[in-house]
């Protein structure tokens, strides 16, 4: 899914709305009295004009106040019940609006929890953060404010019409008129307002991402020294954000001005006819000014909220598209009424996983391409045996990590976890089983502790000290301030790369993983500590399955089994003696990185 919304398609007349009531459904019986509240409201608002009507004709024109006490009474009631229906709405309005927008953040962040790899590779941060905050937030209003006006305003504009029809059809049947007016000019402007709105939330995910990517990346920007050209990029967008808003401000403008004169010329055309009302019933003139003159507010505010709902129609788009999309790789019903999902998991029934792996008659092509990375490709992998995945940067070789992994499904045949297709068992029931150390690790904003127990829960101190010593990790801890509680920063900001690493590796053996699976493990550590890594894995790997992904073909040499990747294809397969004797591929690989090590050691 591309991070656009071009071709998305306008819903009119209910503005997308149908598309996000499951989500708020829950929220009913608050809706429910809120409408009648605002409903209420407006009636004693359309009937304050024929209270002054009375007071006008009986008061004043027959000159008697023998119904004033009831008529005081009567009126003060509608005031103080008025002024209860605006705070029960204001305070249910301010409740709602914050329940939505938690509720669907929480929706649309537990949802992007059980999306896969794919859906992230083809969406960028400032994509996903907007559909997230910027969308709901805009949606909890429309549900919340939004609702509480429109109530009010539709109910007032009804209710006057209705009452001016009663009381002087004729008259009525004029002011009307500016009504198809109306109905012109918003037919003309829509279109022009929800494209505008649109180009203004597509931009708005641009600058998003750009800012991210600004922050995120701030040390390549000053050592590539680009901050000229990042901060160009970055003006360029919001000129243009600027530019964008402007123009649908100005639709929105000359669309409110349309309004106002439509409106205006409804309480001209009472002046000019109601001239000879006023001698005759002045009190039914009076009612007349006072609801031509009201009537321009709710006329204003219809439109404005009309327009509202056509800004929101596409952040309602947006967010449900994203609510929405499918992952790639799913649990069967079966599966899920077994094993449970990602957040309910059912791990009574979850068999012991023993680290058995085989690649069954295997074909695959990543979803968002179109060559087959793999074909009719066959590997057994028993339990406690290591395999090694090396090629050249770029040549594929994530790929078999990712099958194992189940982070991606076979296009065709099999990955068996202990003799059984992966798909027959939930994706929590293997990633429990997983521990994995990434070429560019990643720490969460927190403590090294904190970081670790991602790792084990329950974890005791002298587990972590374990796994720490077990990978030389524990002199970096020694070294930091504040030792297991120092806080790492965002994403492990406040440690170097190669210490980040090491406290990754430390949290994938904490974890006491089946299956290991080490994607460059030691590419950003230093040659001692890589050493020292390197006598660990020969010692944690016992007990269990490891696949390493490898660029230096040193730490290979003792695997059971090699796997040679180029150009996406496995060329070779077979230990490192075999290898060499093969005088292939891998051989040509291994002499060219000797080579290139041993003219750096001279270089020295």
């Amino acid at each position: 899914m591309p991070d656009n919304d071009k071709n998305e398609k306008v819903s009119l007349p209910f503005f997308g709305i149908p598309k996000i009531l499951p989500y708020v459904k829950g929220y009913r019986p608050e809706i429910l009295i809120m409408i009648v509240t605002g409903l209420l409201g407006s009636i004693i608002d359309v009937l304050i004009p024929l209270y002054q009507r009375y007071a006008l004709n009986h008061f004043v024109g027959e000159g008697t106040l023998d119904t004033l006490p009831l008529f005081i009474l009567i009126y003060v009631a509608s005031i103080l019940v008025t002024a209860v229906g605006n705070y029960i709405n204001g305070y249910l309005a301010q409740k709602l609006e914050s329940s939505i927008n938690r509720d669907l953040r929480a929706l649309a962040f537990r949802h992007l929890q059980t999306l896969s790899f794919s859906y992230y590779n083809q969406n960028s941060v400032g994509y996903i953060h907007s559909r997230v905050m910027s969308d709901t937030g805009r949606i909890g209003i429309l549900f919340s404010w939004s609702l509480v006006e429109g109530s009010w305003q539709m109910a007032y504009l009804v209710g006057a019409i209705v009452v001016m029809l009663v009381v002087n059809a004729r008259l009525a049947l004029l002011i009307l008129l500016v009504l198809p007016l109306i109905a012109v000019f918003f037919s003309i402007f829509q279109a022009k307002l929800i494209s505008t709105n649109r180009q203004v939330r597509e931009i708005n995910s641009r600058i998003t991402g750009n800012f991210n990517e600004g922050i995120t990346g701030a040390r390549t920007i000053k050592t590539l020294a680009v901050e000229q050209r990042i901060g160009k990029d970055f003006t360029d967008e919001t000129a243009n954000m600027r530019r964008t808003t402007v123009k649908a401000a100005r639709y929105r403008g000359l669309f409110a001005s349309t309004i106002s004169l439509a409106s205006s010329l409804a309480l001209a055309i009472v002046l000019w006819k109601g001239g000879m009302l006023a001698a005759e019933d002045v009190g039914t003139f009076s009612l007349f000014m006072s609801y031509a003159t009201g009537m321009m507010e709710p006329v204003r505010w219809v439109i404005d909220c009309i327009s509202d709902f056509i800004t929101t129609q596409v952040n309602i788009e947006r967010l449900t598209k994203l609510l929405g999309t499918k992952s790639d790789v799913t649990d069967s019903e079966e599966v899920l009424a077994i094993y449970g999902d990602v957040f309910e998991p059912k791990k009574e029934n979850w068999e012991e996983i023993r680290g058995d792996i085989e690649f069954r008659d295997v074909t695959f092509k990543y979803p968002d391409g179109e060559e087959t990375v793999l074909e009719h490709f066959s590997l057994k992998i028993p339990f406690g045996s290591s395999i090694a995945i090396v090629g050249e940067t770029g040549a594929g070789k994530s790929t078999l990590v990712n099958l194992i992994c189940r982070f991606y499904e076979p296009t065709k045949g099999q990955v068996l976890i202990d003799g059984r297709d992966a798909r027959e068992r939930s994706q929590l029931w293997l990633h429990s089983a997983l521990g994995y150390v990434l070429q560019t690790p990643h720490l969460f904003s927190g403590s090294v502790r904190e970081n670790l127990l991602y790792g084990n829960p329950n974890a005791t101190d002298e587990d972590i000290e374990r796994a720490l010593k077990l990978v030389s990790a524990d002199d970096v801890v020694a070294k930091l301030e504040k030792g297991l509680d120092t806080d790492v920063g965002e994403d492990g900001s406040l440690l170097s790369t190669g210490e980040k690493q090491l406290i990754s590796f430390a949290r994938a053996v904490l974890a006491d993983p089946k299956i290991l699976v080490l994607d460059e493990a030691t590419s950003s550590v230093d040659t001692i500590t890589e050493q020292k890594i390197q006598a660990a894995i020969d010692t944690i790997i016992k007990g269990r399955t490891c696949v390493m992904v490898a660029h230096r073909l040193s730490t290979v040499r003792n695997a059971d089994c090699i796997l040679v990747v180029k150009g996406g294809k496995i060329v070779e397969q077979g230990r490192h003696s075999e290898l060499l004797a093969l005088n292939g591929y891998y051989r040509e690989l291994y002499t060219r990185q000797y080579e290139d090590e041993a003219t750096a050691d001279v270089l020295k």
